[in-house]
């Protein structure tokens, strides 16, 4: 009779430490597990073969048996032929007697094939209650409101706690029985060959209960409901600012918690300003003589108008800032600037008086505003 190489068999060397043992086991028990390969024959035997190995090499004493006589059965009697050893007899001794590998698989599969196939041969019990769905919502505002905050009210389609079960689901006249078939625990053992596990109960779908459905909300502990929901928007919120509004999302399943309701905020473009982070764009246009003497010009802003001084020979496009003019902080504590760009609108000159006197100016402060291009 060939004696199984238990070793070869898991794939490991003869020093393997227990881990590298239970690590081998495991990977090769996944592969090859009849649930996985239903109808496979070969696959069976090689899982029966695997579990053997693993029974043996598993147990430190199986384990000093099967490396000192290079087999293992439980009802070893004497060395077999060839062992060397006082206290143990020569000649043919053993017999194999697989009587005791259900018993065998069916502690290691309660031991270690309840975490390696979860959610297959043996699942956990769902459980009684979920929290309920989130919801999202699209907002969209002017500039103004962005700036200042508002007050909106939203009529947002949710599901509620059914009022007539509490959420559970059950019909409130009858409640919920312990499942029979299973004594409430959710599972049933189920054989295949030699193999016993653990799987879901049919008759009440591992949840271990049975009942009548709730005939207000069909058993599933919500009804559609439609609510007006008032909500502040804060002052400085931009586009793709998202708002949690708690408790608004939802109703969660066998009387889970509610959900949340997730304002998405989009802010329609303003005419004048343009947003950057906290600070606000803008281009004020001034004349030729304001930008060469100076001035003193009001600036619209979002909190009304403000003077901006301009000094003496202010060039097109240069930026001033105005602090604290800009959005305000989500935060609450501080404002960002408004920062002003210059714009030089040089008149057109159609007199020859005014030709006269742009040309006694050139006179006066002779400048060659190209001087710089001719260095480069």
């Amino acid at each position: 009779m060939e004696k199984p190489d238990y070793y070869s068999i898991l794939g490991i060397k003869r020093d393997a430490k227990e881990a590298d043992i239970k690590k081998a086991y495991r990977r090769l028990a996944r592969k090859n597990h009849p649930d996985i390969n239903p109808g496979d024959k070969l696959a069976e035997d090689r899982f029966k073969r695997i579990q053997e190995a693993y029974d043996v090499l598993s147990d430190p004493k199986k384990r000093s048996i099967y490396d000192r006589f290079g087999f293992y059965a439980d009802n070893l009697k004497e060395a077999p032929p060839g062992a060397g050893g006082s206290g143990f007899r020569q000649g043919p001794i053993w017999d194999f007697d697989f009587s005791n590998f259900e018993t065998a698989g069916q502690t290691s599969f309660r031991d270690i094939f309840t975490e390696l196939f979860q959610g297959r041969g043996r699942r956990p019990k769902p459980p009684e209650t979920e929290k309920g769905e989130d919801l999202e919502h699209q907002l969209n505002i002017s500039f103004d409101e962005a700036m200042r905050g508002m007050s909106t009210r939203l009529v947002i389609s949710r599901s509620d706690r059914c009022a007539e079960c509490s959420g559970s689901g059950a019909d409130p006249s009858k409640g919920r029985q312990v499942c029979a078939a299973c004594n409430g625990s959710g599972q049933v053992v189920r054989s295949h060959g030699v193999m016993r596990f653990s799987a879901p109960c049919d008759a009440c779908g591992g949840t271990g209960q049975l009942g009548s459905r709730c005939g207000r909300c069909g058993g599933t502990g919500r009804i559609p409901r439609q609510e007006a929901v008032t909500i502040r928007i804060p002052p400085g919120v931009d586009t793709g600012y998202r708002m949690r509004v708690p408790k608004k999302g939802n109703s969660g399943a066998g009387g889970g918690s509610t959900g949340d309701l997730y304002l998405i905020i989009s802010v329609r473009p303003h005419e004048f300003f343009r947003r950057e982070g906290n600070d606000l764009h803008c281009t004020v246009p001034v004349s030729v003589t304001e930008a060469a003497l100076g001035s003193k010009i009001e600036v619209p802003t979002v909190d009304g108008k403000a003077i901006l001084r301009i000094p003496p020979g202010t060039q097109n496009g240069q930026k001033f800032r105005l602090r604290e003019k800009g959005a305000p902080s989500l935060r609450g504590d501080s404002r960002g600037s408004q920062i002003v760009e210059i714009r030089v609108v040089v008149p057109r000159v159609a007199d020859e008086r005014s030709k006269e006197i742009l040309r006694e100016l050139e006179r006066l402060n002779p400048s060659d505003p190209r001087a710089d291009l001719m260095r480069t």
